[in-house]
């Protein structure tokens, strides 16, 4: 079990601090490139739904089912859209013109604002996004560290899946900061901390529900992270993957990322 602790943490830490790979991105591109950002949102969106239907419900099912509770269907039926309604909260909690998945392009970092005084309100848009983003990648967080701890075998596809996810997101922190401040090292390290959320959320999610983990209760806690997952699919990487503006390739991304998951876990 300690040995889990920490590979649960080592991946989440990975997913999280992704967001750097966004801010990197964001520097260094001369372009942005939509078909990638579009297939790869899709791909990661196909990986989650897949898991969280397949794999995490099934076996949330099976877990609750050997306790002695009554109607243990329902009880995981009712812990998937608990989930659901959880993250649906924390997206509620966040102003929506700070919305952290509004698509950005790199190009943007180019341009110079024309008022000195729209540089404060642009600093401040950029550290708005970095807290709306630490608060959403919270959920995010107790999500990738359960799947990690509980089941090793689909850490690696949910740890990159989460992580293909938070690159537009650093991209999103970045060029409000570097547009009103022009300090790439400013930019990047607020961009990259945000994504600290994600390990912190696991942590203490780890810590609140280990003692009371029992074979129903981790039934419903894995309902939960499918309920999560689902969300964060539907309402979040699919509308970014249409924002830059390639359906076809965010659908064959969607398709493939599906496609992948079921071949290795026939293959595992």
């Amino acid at each position: 079990m300690v040995t889990n602790f920490f590979f649960a943490l080592t991946v989440t830490l990975f997913a999280g601090l992704s967001t750097g790979i966004g801010s990197a991105i964001a520097f260094f591109a001369k372009r942005t490139n939509t078909a990638f950002l579009s297939t790869a949102l899709g791909f990661s969106a196909g990986v989650m739904v897949y898991v969280s239907f397949v794999e995490l419900f099934p076996s949330a099912v099976e877990l609750a089912r050997q306790s002695a509770a009554e109607q243990p269907e329902l009880s995981v039926v009712l812990a998937f859209f608990v989930g659901i309604a959880f993250i649906f909260l924390i997206d509620m909690l966040i102003p929506s013109g700070e919305n952290p998945h509004e698509a950005h392009l790199v190009e943007e970092m180019r341009q110079v604002p024309q008022k000195k005084s729209m540089t404060k309100e642009l600093k401040r848009t950029g550290i708005l996004m970095a807290l709306a983003i630490g608060i959403h990648n919270f959920p995010e967080g107790i999500a990738t560290f359960t799947t990690a701890y509980v089941d090793p075998s689909l850490a690696l596809p949910i740890a990159v899946a989460i992580a293909i996810h938070n690159i537009p997101e650093g991209i999103a922190v970045s060029v409000p900061v570097y547009y009103a401040t022009g300090n790439r090292r400013q930019a990047f390290w607020l961009s990259f901390s945000s994504g600290m959320a994600e390990p912190v959320g696991g942590i203490i999610g780890y810590l609140i529900l280990l003692p009371f983990l029992t074979s129903f209760s981790l039934g419903l806690v894995m309902a939960g992270v499918a309920g999560i997952m689902v969300f964060i699919s539907v309402d979040e990487l699919i509308p970014a993957a249409e924002k830059y503006g390639k359906h076809h390739h965010a659908i064959a991304g969607f398709v493939a990322g599906m496609a992948v998951m079921a071949v290795s876990l026939l293959v595992l």
